[in-house]
């Protein structure tokens, strides 16, 4: 209303009508905003549960203890079905130390994305569990000493 009011323009009691319609469409949008924001809480709260679960499942899995180490048998240092086992040990005959599963990628000429890593994470795992491989601190690899007789292809 940048413009001057005259006596032929609007009078008073238009001038109050438009305030009335303009706060009627205010007061509206806020309701709306007050149902999007209760909307939006009760997502949230949903989000925090949730959270919550995981946090107190991933707890309990850390509480629970340690399963007791395999008795030692022949068969411990058996290396487990497939050529990926073969190769991840040629690669670790030929290692100069540690390795973490990147590194194990890399050597086998292996795509380093996550999924391939993860993979093989999981196999020197196992190889870890065996006692084929030490992991000499979280994530890193080598042969341990001594060495198992391992078959190399």
């Amino acid at each position: 209303m940048a413009r001057r009011m005259t006596s032929g323009d609007l009078t008073l009691g238009a001038v109050v009508v438009r305030l009335e319609e303009r706060e009627r469409e205010i007061a509206a949008q806020a309701e709306e905003t007050r149902e999007q924001i209760t909307r939006l809480t009760a997502v949230l709260a949903e989000l925090g549960r949730a959270a919550e679960e995981v946090r107190s499942t991933r707890k309990t899995l850390l509480e629970l203890p340690d399963p007791a180490p395999p008795a030692p048998s022949a068969s411990a240092a058996e290396l487990p079905e497939g050529a990926a086992y073969q190769e991840i040990m040629v690669v670790f005959a030929q290692a100069d130390g540690p390795l973490r599963a990147r590194g194990v990628c890399e050597a086998m000429d292996l795509d380093p994305a996550p999924n391939n890593i993860n993979n093989v994470r999981l196999k020197l795992k196992r190889l870890a569990g065996r006692n084929i491989l030490a992991e000499t601190e979280p994530g890193l690899f080598a042969l341990p000493r001594p060495y198992p007789s391992v078959k190399q292809p």
